[in-house]
C-alpha cells in the first residue's frame, strides 16, 4: 500500500511537473508574440505611468511632480493629488495613437473635471525614450512628461 501511494505521490509530481513547464513555455510564448504585437503597435511606446515634468500652464495647485498620466492599450487616465495625497481631480477615457497624433474621449472624470465627459481632445506626441513631449495645437497644454520607472529599475 506505501508503494502505491509512493508511485501515485510521483505520478501527480511529474504531471505536475509537466504542467508548469508547459505553462512556462506558454508564457514565454505569449511574451515573445506580445512583444512583436508591441513593435507593431505605435502606442506600445505610450504605454505605462508618467510623470508631469514641465508645463506651460502647469493649474493651480501644480502638477509638476504630482500629476500622473496612464496609459495602457485602450484607455488612459490623468489624476493629481492635493497636498494632502486626496484625489484633486482624475478623468480619462479611451484613445487611439497612430505614432504622433494622440485623440482622447473622455469617458469618466471627478467632480472637478466632469465637463470633460463626452468631450473629444487632440495633440501631438513626441515620445523619446522615456520623456513624451505633448504639443497642444491651442497651447494649453504644452507639456513634458517623464515614465515613471519601477524602484528596481531606477
Amino acid at each position: 500500500m506505501v508503494r502505491k501511494s509512493h508511485h501515485c505521490l510521483l505520478g501527480i509530481a511529474l504531471v505536475l511537473s509537466l504542467f508548469t513547464l508547459s505553462n512556462v513555455f506558454e508564457a514565454r510564448t505569449s511574451a515573445d508574440e506580445k512583444s512583436k504585437v508591441a513593435e507593431q503597435d505605435p502606442s506600445a511606446k505610450l504605454i505605462g505611468t508618467w510623470e508631469l515634468e514641465k508645463a506651460e500652464n502647469p493649474g493651480s495647485p501644480s502638477g509638476i511632480g504630482t500629476r500622473l498620466k496612464m496609459f495602457n492599450g485602450t484607455h488612459w487616465c490623468v489624476i493629481q493629488p492635493d497636498e494632502a495625497g486626496k484625489i484633486f481631480f482624475l478623468h480619462g477615457g479611451t484613445y487611439e495613437f497612430n505614432g504622433a497624433d494622440l485623440k482622447t474621449t473622455t469617458d469618466f472624470a471627478g467632480e472637478l473635471t466632469e465637463s470633460f465627459i463626452g468631450k473629444n481632445g487632440s495633440v501631438k506626441l513626441e515620445i523619446d525614450g522615456d520623456i513624451l513631449r505633448q504639443i497642444d495645437p491651442n497651447g494649453v497644454f504644452n507639456e513634458t512628461w517623464r515614465r515613471v520607472k519601477n524602484p528596481s529599475q531606477k
